[in-house]
This record gives C-alpha cells, structure tokens and sequence, in this order.
C-alpha cells in the first residue's frame, strides 16, 4: 500500500501498488479481495474499518512534489492528472492510527507500553475467535487508536482461520538443520507454525517476558486449532471490548 494524509486529518489514504515485491505472496487483485472480507465481516472492535472509494478527486495544490513523485512510481495505473486535479481510481479511507512499533520505541511510561503489549495479545486472541489470522505479526501492522486500543490494518496476508492449517515444528535431523536458514521440513501453501511466532514477536526484556507469560496460548497449535473448530462449528466465541475491570457485575 501507498499510504497519504494531512497532518491535520484523523484519516489516512491507501493505494494499492502497481506491483509488489517478490517477498509478498499476494497480487493486487488478492489485496482487493482481503479488504472486501474485513468489510463483510464481524471486525471484533480489532480491524480498523475503512471506506472504499473510486475516482476519487484531490486538488493538486493540496500535494507535496515527493508524494505526487512517489505516487507516480508506484501507483500509476491508478493516477489520472488532469487541470490542476489529482484523480484517484480506487483507494481506501481509514481512521488513523499510531503504529505499535513507534509507539513502543516512544518515550513513554513502562506500564503504558506493558498495557499495550499486553493488548497487543488480546487482539490477536480476538482476532482468533472472530476467524481471522492476521498472518503478518511484525508490529508495524499493528496500531494504538486515542483510547489505547491495539487494532490491525494491514490485510496483505489476513486468511480465515479454516484456510490455515497450524503445525507443530517438525523435529531437526540434527544440530546442523536448525542453523540453516531454509526449513528443513516441507512448508506448504496455509501452513502456520506458531511455535515460530517468538521470532518475529521483536520485544525485548521484560516486554517480551510479559507478552510471552501471559499469551503462550499463541505459541500453541492445539489453541489455534481449537479456535479454528470452533468457528467452524458456527460458535459465536465471547469477544469483550473493554477490561474485566468495567465490567458490569451483579449487585450483591
């Protein structure tokens, strides 16, 4: 995606690029179809919601040179410029969030960032029971909305859980097969390991500790696997958008 906004706008603009790199596996076409299954379905309070828009039309003053630059290189088959307008075939609008990973790196309290890597958890665990696996964990898909609520808005690699199939690691041959850096075992397409997941989990120290203590159920295939049955299964799984703290309780 190419994402644009006002400094003073509370949304963000994103164009799908005109080609991707040979690392992402997906096309624009497969990018299009993610963002129209996050639009029908239930987002749990975890997906950041968005609007789809075509032709849409911007006032070229309104652009700084390196953006319009930018949008030339890797967007064009969506740009028409014309009288002083920049017109947009197909893009999307969503609410702006901070990125999880500057809001980590920010110079902020350690039990906001505790509350946020702990949220971070709840979300992917929300996401779970709402049938969504977001695919890519890096941080930076991740956002803090003002109330300090962790969401999702990247769906390059977002599947339904009953497309992904969760696998244990199978055991190395020896020492040797662990270092190398290609898989010593046959990976096909949906194949998941969450035992994986702490190497792109990018915390450190006590972080890290926390994120792991209080969500190794992540690091479970058999937890994934659950969940994956249970939306299968056409169970509506709890999902609570605010702490057990405001819950409501009986007087008494």
């Amino acid at each position: 995606m190419k994402v644009f906004t006002l400094p003073s706008y509370e949304f963000v603009f994103k164009v799908i690029k005109d080609r991707f790199p040979a690392a992402k596996r997906v096309s624009p076409r497969e990018v299009r179809d993610r963002y129209r299954l996050v639009l029908e379905h239930d987002r749990v309070g975890r997906l950041v919601d968005f609007q789809e828009f075509e032709e849409l039309t911007f006032p070229r003053s309104r652009f700084a040179p390196e953006l319009l630059a930018e949008l030339r290189a890797d967007t064009a088959a969506q740009l028409r410029e014309s009288d002083g307008e920049v017109v947009i075939h197909h893009l999307y609008v969503g609410r702006r969030v901070e990125p999880l990973d500057l809001y980590l790196a920010s110079a902020r309290s350690a039990d906001e960032k505790a509350a946020a890597v702990s949220d971070w958890g709840w979300c992917l665990r929300d996401l779970a029971a709402g049938d969504v696996f977001a695919g890519d964990l890096l941080l930076k898909n991740f956002g803090v909305t003002r109330n300090r609520r962790v969401v999702f808005y990247d769906y390059d690699e977002l599947a339904p859980l009953e497309e992904c199939r969760f696998r244990r690691l199978p055991r190395s041959r020896d020492d040797l097969a662990e270092l190398s850096p290609e898989p010593w075992f046959a990976v096909a397409e949906g194949d998941v390991f969450p035992e994986e997941f702490p190497r792109f989990l990018e915390l450190t120290g006590e972080l890290r500790e926390r994120f792991l203590a209080e969500h190794a159920c992540l690091l479970d295939p058999d937890w994934w696997r659950e969940m994956r049955r249970r939306n299968l299964d056409g169970e509506l799984v709890d999902v609570f958008p605010y702490p057990e703290s405001r819950r409501l309780r009986p007087d008494g």
